[in-house]
């Protein structure tokens, strides 16, 4: 199975490289779309090296900053491949997930797959408000939507083509990852949920979600429950 990897990307000049790296040395991946999202660290410079350097590699750039729901946006747009999978520009998510998030649509049991950092996987131990903050807005997502997710906020999230280039997304900013699931929940989309390890930064180390962008997203899981 064949699958197109959507790389959203801003100021991650320390690990765009490797992650890069690693994304492409997986069999599974027939193509993989960075989007700069207009970043102003070296990012940029590193990307026009490594462009050409891989046929399967597309860098698409922003002119400015737009935040990770318009990078999405434009990576699924130009998205070729039957499968295609988010991935975070950061190190936090291992590439070598991929089977594991695939085996679902293989065995045509999902539509949709989310990788649960709370499923009992490894995992780095810290982060306990993140942790806290991530935990109430997936329970939000259940009482809302009457489902039993465990992990809403993933950064792993693989999707049928056809469901998410047919699915009209307004979101721009991290709202993105309320939205989709909204949307899918609403529709009734078969979704699965498989364990991944996750070893995620400390505030120090890189962008993390804020307690702004926690009650965008809790608007966000209301609106869509009542409008399309």
């Amino acid at each position: 199975m064949q699958i197109s990897v959507v790389m959203p990307v801003y100021n991650e000049q320390a690990t765009i490289a490797e992650i890069i790296r690693r994304v492409l040395n997986s069999d599974l991946v027939s193509e993989l779309l960075v989007v700069d999202d207009g970043s102003t660290d070296g990012t940029s410079r590193i990307l026009g090296e490594l462009d050409h350097s891989d046929p399967r590699l597309i860098i698409l750039r922003k002119d400015r900053n737009e935040g990770k729901g318009a990078a999405v946006r434009l990576g699924f747009e130009k998205a070729v491949s039957p499968i295609i999978l988010i991935q975070d520009a950061d190190l936090e998510y291992d590439p070598r997930h991929y089977p594991v998030l695939l085996r679902p649509l293989e065995e045509g049991l999902a539509d949709v797959v989310y990788g649960s950092r709370f499923l009992g996987e490894a995992r780095r131990p810290i982060l306990f408000w993140n942790m806290v903050a991530n935990k109430m807005l997936t329970l939000v997502t259940n009482v809302l939507y009457n489902t039993i997710l465990t992990d809403m906020e993933t950064g792993y999230k693989v999707f049928r083509r056809e469901v998410i280039q047919g699915m009209r997304i307004r979101a721009r900013r991290f709202e993105f990852e309320p939205e989709v699931t909204a949307r899918l929940l609403k529709h009734k989309v078969r979704l699965f949920e498989v364990p991944i390890a996750f070893n995620p930064r400390d505030y120090s180390e890189g962008k993390k979600i804020r307690m702004r962008d926690g009650f965008y997203a809790l608007w966000t899981l209301v609106k869509y429950r009542f409008v399309d």
